[in-house]
């Protein structure tokens, strides 16, 4: 029987993968969770809420030993990248497993945003596929993402959630914060903002270990210098692509830079693609960076066309929803501008082509995800009709996806590596 890992055969993305002993909690399970564990281990657990969401949820965090240096563990950065809550809390039940160690605080912040995460958590209670999981599909514009905070110029005051994490860095000083996220399609990767000795090679040994591929070239940090396949330091300001915040040095992940800790941004795939680990040269990638860019084009002019049919109401009730699918819809044409321009003459490895490929099936789904949710509570001829539209974006999509290769990792694989992942980079950082 298939069980998740390479090797073995490939159910299509359509299929019903098998039940796992273990899913993604929600929010609410995870600080039960942790609730239980400060008042099994009340001799090394303190919880405390340290601050509220835009909708009022608190952001708890559980803090483990006391020290001067300090690790923070961030849960739940992305809502659509449910991995982070999980293996936050299994990081958490890992260090009470080992002994103290002398001078480190562990603090785990379980989600950064649990309002996103409120409008996933469909998905959670039932079958883990990618059908399903784009059916409850959210992920917010950068304005909107907590741990990208605003330009000192732009006028736009920072999330409560940003405030919440700042104000805890500030507090902690951490030698080390690490960011828990997941990428839907791909492999695994680590993004640092400043080198650190050993991690990389230890980071690919427990991505090895998991069976999970390594992504070597990938397409989120295009520009990044990479001291080692599949690790990327974050680069000066202007850098990189489009799809990256272009003022990295005011994102969350620098704040602990000042003072003198280290971020590392964990990334590991819901639905694996091997390519992602073959850093050799594509034989035809400007062949295959112009279907990528004509794919993307091509369903995001269908798609665009159909935002008029959304509702006012709908922009009421579900404004994120809305607003991120305004933003993907003015991002994208830039994205496949990029894309013709910059990369069909240059010589790209199978790595960084497969990354593109996935980029431009899996954003106009999304998009499409997200319109499907926006346009339920309305109907009529034309709102019938784009409905088709979209689920016929959303199946070309999954298609595509499935065309790669996509397999799913079990949860338990993504959480084992995350939780080791982070132990490693402690270990590195803690060491040094």
């Amino acid at each position: 029987m298939y069980d998740g890992t390479a090797g073995g055969p490939r159910p299509p993305l359509t299929a019903v993968p098998r039940r796992e002993a273990t899913g993604y909690p929600t929010v609410a399970r995870a600080v039960a969770a942790a609730r239980r564990l400060a008042r099994l281990r009340p001799e090394r657990c303190r919880l405390r809420e340290v601050g509220r969401s835009r909708a009022g949820r608190p952001l708890v965090v559980l803090s483990v030993d006391e020290g001067e240096r300090a690790v923070l563990v961030v849960g739940g950065p992305h809502p659509n990248e449910p991995v982070g809550v999980a293996s936050a809390l299994r990081l958490a039940e890992r260090v009470l497993e080992l002994p103290p160690r002398p001078g480190v605080a562990w603090h785990v912040l379980l989600c950064l945003d649990p309002d996103g995460a409120a409008l996933n958590e469909g998905w959670l209670g039932g079958p883990l596929t990618a059908a399903r999981h784009y059916e409850h599909f959210f992920r917010p514009s950068f304005d909107e993402q907590p741990e990208l905070l605003p330009p000192p110029d732009g006028g736009r005051p920072p999330l409560p959630e940003s405030l919440a994490l700042t104000g805890l860095i500030d507090e902690l000083r951490p030698v080390l914060q690490c960011s828990l996220h997941g990428v839907d399609f791909g492999g695994a990767f680590v993004q640092l903002t400043r080198p650190v000795a050993g991690l990389p090679e230890r980071f690919a040994r427990s991505v090895a270990c998991g069976g999970i591929p390594l992504d070597v070239d990938s397409y989120d940090a295009v520009g990044w210098d990479r001291p080692a396949p599949g690790a990327y330091v974050m680069p000066t300001p202007g850098a990189g692509s489009l799809v990256l915040p272009d003022r990295p040095e005011h994102s969350t992940w620098s704040h602990a830079a000042r003072y003198g800790g280290v971020t590392a941004v964990l990334e590991v795939p819901m639905w694996a693609v091997e390519e992602v680990r073959d850093g050799g040269q594509h034989p035809q990638a400007g062949a295959a960076v112009r279907a990528a860019a004509a794919t993307l084009g091509a369903r995001v002019e269908v798609l665009g066309g159909l935002l008029p049919l959304v509702p006012a109401h709908a922009g009421t009730a579900y404004g994120p929803l809305l607003r991120a699918t305004e933003f993907n819809l003015r991002v994208c044409p830039l994205l496949v501008d990029e894309l013709r321009t910059g990369w069909c003459a240059a010589p790209l490895s199978v790595s960084r082509v497969t990354t593109a490929r996935i980029v431009a099936e899996r954003l106009p789904l999304r998009i499409a995800s997200m319109l499907l949710r926006l346009l339920a509570d309305t109907g009529g001829p034309a709102v019938e009709a784009a409905r088709a539209q979209a689920r016929a974006v959303v199946a070309a999509g999954l298609v595509g996806l499935d065309r790669l290769g996509a397999r799913w990792v079990p949860v338990e694989t993504q959480v084992a590596h995350q939780a080791r992942a982070v132990l490693t980079a402690a270990d590195c950082v803690l060491s040094g």
